[in-house]
């Protein structure tokens, strides 16, 4: 190893072969391959998002309907069969909080927990949880479990 071996790293730099704008002798002097007149030959020239050359912007051309409530409430739901299925692969026993749900990847920390009546639930289970549906909590009492809201 000497001086005259090292190099960078190859795909490291990425120097163009000719500096723009920088006299006519150069070859890339005058409009520094910019072209002549219109925003993109002036300096500081940025391009909005969504600008289409001064035609109408696609957002603006569709129309805009409906109704978006902004205090809407997302659940993450959750349905019996997962878990009996969970019961069954023996990760939960008789109490099931918003926590275990958790450590079990079914729902995130930040999530608002709904447990959903699809499938069978056999085993007796305590469950908490932010919602149920009307289904789910009369199959997990008739298992002779417990829905708990919390």
């Amino acid at each position: 190893m000497s001086l005259q071996n090292l190099s960078p790293a190859s795909g490291s730099t990425h120097k163009n072969s000719k500096r723009v704008g920088r006299g006519q002798g150069s070859g890339k002097g005058g409009t520094a391959t910019r072209g002549h007149k219109g925003a993109k030959s002036r300096s500081g020239y940025s391009k909005k998002i969504g600008f289409e050359g001064g035609q109408m912007p696609l957002q603006r051309r569709v129309p805009k309907f409906g109704f978006k409530n902004i205090n809407r409430k997302e659940y993450q739901g959750v349905n019996l069969d997962v878990l009996q299925s969970l019961v069954e692969a023996k990760k939960i026993k008789g109490d099931v909080s918003l926590q275990t749900l958790i450590d079990l990847r079914l729902v995130g920390k930040n999530d608002l927990l709904k447990i959903l009546g699809r499938g069978k639930l056999d085993a007796a289970l305590k469950i908490e949880a932010h919602k149920f549906t009307a289904t789910a909590q009369a199959a997990i009492e008739a298992a002779g479990g417990e829905a708990v809201t919390i």
